[in-house]
């Protein structure tokens, strides 16, 4: 995961952008590996988010591969709900959402359309089942 300033554009059609930001690096990894247990990314999977320092904001972005899935995510726990920013072509931003239900409870916060790229904004909690 990068720290960033701003989001970078997914590269192909099944890719999409994740973003997530102003939560611990410990719920930035828990969502970030459960992407990674159904997705590619172009981030190693032993590649944990860095903390940018005190009183900076700290944005981690992730591009994943959602063509060809892997395996599916089990629920894992958050300390606090997450917000996370998908962007990328719809399928694969709905395919992505469909996801990251299966690991917790999200909440749709907002969406914004184009031709062929749609902005996702999610609120990710805990679901009511315990991680194994």
């Amino acid at each position: 995961m990068s720290t960033t300033a701003g989001p970078e554009q997914p590269r192909s059609a099944s890719q999409v952008l994740v973003a997530v930001s102003g939560i611990s690096r410990d719920d930035a990894e828990a969502v970030f590996g459960v992407l990674r247990t159904a997705y590619a990314s172009d981030q190693a999977t032993t590649n944990l988010p860095q903390d940018a320092g005190e009183g900076r904001p700290t944005v981690w972005t992730s591009v994943f591969e959602v063509a060809d899935p892997r395996a599916e995510p089990h629920p894992v726990s958050l300390t606090a709900p997450v917000t996370a920013d998908l962007q990328g072509g719809p399928l694969p931003v709905r395919r992505m959402a469909d996801v990251l239900a299966r690991a917790f409870e999200v909440r749709e916060q907002g969406a914004v359309a184009g031709d062929q790229e749609r902005e996702l904004r999610l609120r990710l909690s805990n679901t009511g089942i315990r991680p194994s």
